[in-house]
């Protein structure tokens, strides 16, 4: 194919993209109660949430939606890049490819997952109910729960997508298993930083929720990267 060529085939992908996704926000805003019963599950019972602006709630309803379709079709995006770039590759780079898009989205899933049920709960929970004087209330905003909860949804995604970075830096010959090793103490005092990052609440036990499952993925990834060294 030439380049105009590829670049009518990209072109055709990214309408069927855009086609796509904007057909499962439209779906995901129509069907408003079922999508926001699945936003506020992790909210405690007993708290409120307020709106302060006159279009706030009609935009997060559409922010929601937009994100909602997104999910939803992410794989049928996925699949649509791939095959873009699919018929340019080896037969064996197909493969290896094809095995880490699956990975990678299956661990950024995990990831989200964790946060979801378990992280984000405890931390909406601790936040909600912190005050630095009695004097002072908390008033939890809907658009303040919402950022908080796709923040924090995308950050642990991200982190979760390690060992699939680990195994890409280690087939190009960037990554050893004994650099990983060596450092070990050093990613552990990394993992729990970035686990206060990603959980400001000074609770020891959330901590650990976020820091333990990470450390468990440097470990994963140590094996991996000495399969790809053997």
């Amino acid at each position: 194919m030439t380049f105009w060529e590829h670049l009518d085939e990209l072109r055709s992908r990214l309408w069927r993209v855009l086609i796509a996704a904007v057909v499962a926000a439209v779906t995901c805003f129509c069907f408003k109660e079922q999508l926001f019963a699945v936003v506020m599950y992790p909210k405690p019972e007993g708290m409120s949430l307020i709106n302060v602006e006159l279009t706030q709630q009609f935009l997060t309803h559409m922010r929601v939606a937009l994100w909602g379709g997104l999910i939803l079709v992410s794989p049928y995006i996925i699949y649509q890049m791939f095959a873009f770039v699919a018929p340019g590759l080896y037969a064996v780079e197909r493969r290896l490819a094809l095995r880490a898009v699956g990975v990678g989205y299956l661990l950024f899933l995990a990831g989200v997952a964790l946060n979801y049920f378990i992280i984000f709960p405890f931390t909406v929970r601790f936040l909600g109910g912190y005050q630095v004087s009695a004097e002072v209330s908390n008033t939890i905003t809907l658009s303040s729960y919402i950022s908080v909860l796709g923040v924090m949804s995308l950050l642990m995604g991200a982190v979760f997508e390690l060992p699939v970075l680990c195994w890409l830096l280690a087939k190009i010959g960037v990554l050893k298993a004994d650099f990983m090793k060596r450092y070990r103490r050093h990613a552990i005092v990394v993992i729990v930083i970035l686990g206060a990052i990603i959980t400001p609440t000074g609770d020891p036990f959330t901590l650990a929720l976020v820091a333990v499952p990470i450390y468990l993925l440097w470990e994963l990834s140590i094996v991996i990267v000495k399969r790809v060294e053997k």
